[in-house]
């Protein structure tokens, strides 16, 4: 049964975005992009710890040999979460000054799959990588505007993607052995009065949710036949993203941004840039780490 949504931190972050979930330590991973700081909640204590960084950071994902791996505005790197220290991996948008990393998460193999934007505005200059696990980078897709939100089928058969202005989720054809991806087809065409399409997450029924930024609300979508089956009202207009979290996987963690908004906008929601709990009544899966 859905429960009511429950703000679980007041952060008001400029730019929230990009949770995931540590099973292993019970633990919230997001990040606040434009404040430059990832960010590590643990509910049962109610704390949200802020690591301050030197750049843009556009994800964050949980590493097998400790640590995290984090896609910034200067490429892929390693993070110490205990001396907070990075170490760089590679970048490989050098060539690309104005661009930055945006969403990325990890497929069941543990490669880390992330993307670009532009900094000013969209201009089709980024692309979607894929760091593989002896730390070489590829390019998978280009002439991305807002490389956003990914899940993959519960069969590993697909892997669902948004590059937000478009306003459409495409599927490829997924090979998780070597990890290519082939055969793009639109599924989800986003309504023009629901906001636009942002981070996205999987449940274990195979069904996506979605965040609406400008729409005030996540969706869940049968990607098998591109319907909305459910839609949730969040009180901030900039839904970002979501993933599951908890002992059983069965909350969804919402995470918004205040940037942009007006005064008016402020007003009406006034923990925008917070982040969100729901019990949607479905379960998640785990978020795979990093396995490099």
């Amino acid at each position: 049964m859905l429960k009511k949504v429950e703000l679980v931190i007041d952060a008001k972050a400029s730019l929230g975005e990009g949770p995931c979930w540590d099973h292993q330590n019970q633990l919230l991973y997001w990040v606040n992009i434009n404040d430059k700081r990832v960010c590590i909640f643990n509910p049962v204590t109610n704390e949200n710890r802020e690591i301050e960084l030197n750049q843009l950071v556009g994800a964050i994902v949980p590493r097998t040999s400790g640590g995290a791996i984090v896609a910034l505005e200067n490429g892929f790197y390693s993070l110490n979460l205990t001396t907070e220290s990075l170490k760089p991996i590679i970048d490989p948008e050098e060539h690309l000054p104005n661009n930055r990393f945006n969403d990325g998460k990890c497929d069941s193999r543990g490669r880390f799959w992330a993307g670009t934007m532009d900094k000013s505005k969209p201009k089709d200059q980024g692309a979607l990588y894929c760091l593989d696990l002896d730390m070489k980078v590829v390019k998978k897709v280009d002439k991305v505007g807002i490389s956003n939100g990914m899940a993959w089928s519960l069969d590993n058969e697909f892997l669902y993607y948004i590059d937000t202005p478009t306003r459409k989720v495409v599927r490829f054809n997924f090979n998780i052995d070597v990890g290519e991806i082939s055969n793009s087809t639109d599924i989800i065409h986003f309504p023009e009065d629901e906001g636009s399409p942002d981070g996205m997450t999987i449940d274990e029924e195979g069904m996506l949710w979605i965040a609406h930024w400008g729409g005030a609300k996540i969706s869940r979508w049968n990607p098998n036949t591109g319907k909305q089956i459910q839609s949730i009202p969040i009180p901030a207009l900039n839904v970002t993203s979501c993933t599951f979290g908890g002992k059983d996987l069965d909350e969804l963690y919402i995470t918004t941004a205040r940037i942009g908004m007006s005064d008016k906008q402020l007003e009406e929601y006034p923990f925008a840039g917070g982040v969100f709990k729901i019990k949607p009544g479905v379960k998640g899966l785990h978020t795979n780490f990093f396995q490099g």
